[in-house]
């Protein structure tokens, strides 16, 4: 039983709290609207005197519609304070819950950034230019990225930069497959080398890496 509460409490959400703060509305209505049948009773209220100066009850009231009505409002006055206890205690329990998740995802997000970082393999060339409009930029390359694969030239097999320019000669019109650390994350893109307006396949300035 208490597992299952404890999991209710778990479910909490904005809509539980709305239900909660438009059942308070209802029960403030009711009591508004009781008060009103006590104003039309000679206005006598909550303490009211219902008997006149020789202690016989007042004709001029409808005593049962008074003492109904001074009933039904000291019940709602007590159904209006334990609803707002479970407002209170809604709202609390929202905002901790709210505030946990914001912890928990801010963690994963580190331990999912750090993690990328240990696995991400060491970049081995930099881009330091693209001119707009060609290969490089169409395929998405930006100023910065660091290369840690282009084509079959990878971070265990580069040499020099000789190594792209000659996967570049032997790839014209054809799709290679292009990696970069960007912002700390991988991404992937293709690159078609390619006679465009300007100059060379590619369009775009590498700079090595030394290491």
């Amino acid at each position: 039983m208490k597992m299952t509460e404890a999991k209710e409490k778990s479910k909490l959400t904005v809509e539980d709290v709305q239900k909660l703060v438009k059942k308070k509305d209802e029960i403030e209505e009711q009591i508004k609207a009781y008060y009103d049948v006590l104003e039309d009773q000679d206005g006598v209220g909550m303490e009211g005197a219902l008997v006149d100066v020789e202690g016989f009850p007042r004709a001029d009231l409808d005593l049962y519609q008074i003492r109904t009505a001074r009933h039904s409002i000291s019940c709602l006055q007590n159904d209006h304070k334990a609803v707002m206890v479970e407002i209170e205690d809604a709202l609390h329990r929202l905002h901790a819950h709210e505030r946990a998740k914001r912890e928990r995802d801010q963690q994963e997000a580190q331990e999912e950034a750090m993690e990328q970082e240990v696995t991400l393999p060491p970049a081995f060339a930099r881009v330091d230019h693209v001119t707009a409009g060609s290969p490089a930029s169409q395929a998405g390359l930006r100023v910065g990225d660091q290369i840690i694969q282009f084509g079959s030239v990878n971070p265990g097999n580069f040499q020099n930069l000789q190594n792209i320019a000659s996967v570049v000669q032997h790839s014209e019109g054809k799709s290679l497959s292009v990696a970069v650390v960007r912002n700390g994350e991988r991404v992937a893109m293709s690159l078609v080398p390619q006679r465009w307006s300007g100059r060379g396949l590619l369009g775009c300035n590498i700079q090595p890496i030394l290491r």
